[in-house]
């Protein structure tokens, strides 16, 4: 696995755990159809990205485009936090901006995008997942957003 869980407290189930980090290696190692095991089909993404379509096979093409824009991309998982068909995640991505991303061109520059996100599972799958990523962060370690440079 290409990421790390530095701490997992609460009752989350053995089978809800691996679902949860097969959902993060699907980006980690490039491979959207590591989705197939981690999530249900109609597996609700909330809030959906641009352009994503619902369910499983929605975010499979949003993988795609991941790994293109950012081929050396790794989520480091710091923290599970389960209860019986829940769970709370404290992680981040880290990588090389290397094509485009939310109409960015490539920078080459690196980037860690902290990401914090809960989940619901059924029987070995997540059902359910809220997230939140820090893009506007992304946007201005990019150098695609921020406060123009003060002119001397």
């Amino acid at each position: 696995m290409a990421h790390t869980i530095a701490a997992i407290s609460g009752t989350l189930s053995e089978e809800d755990r691996t679902a949860i980090e097969t959902l993060y290696r699907a980006f980690s190692e490039h491979d959207p159809e590591l989705l197939d095991q981690a999530v249900t089909a109609d597996w609700q993404d909330i809030p959906l990205a641009p352009g994503q379509q619902p369910g499983r096979e929605g975010m499979k093409p949003l993988i795609r485009g991941f790994s293109a824009a950012f081929p050396d991309a790794k989520v480091t998982v710091h923290e599970i936090i389960g209860a019986p068909g829940r769970a709370g995640v404290r992680a981040e991505i880290t990588g090389t901006h290397k094509g485009e991303w939310f109409g960015v061109a490539s920078t080459g520059r690196t980037f860690t995008l902290p990401i914090h996100e809960f989940h619901h599972t059924e029987n070995g799958r997540v059902t359910h997942t809220w997230h939140m990523e820090d893009w506007f962060g992304w946007l201005h370690q990019m150098g695609a957003m921020g406060a123009p440079e003060e002119k001397a």
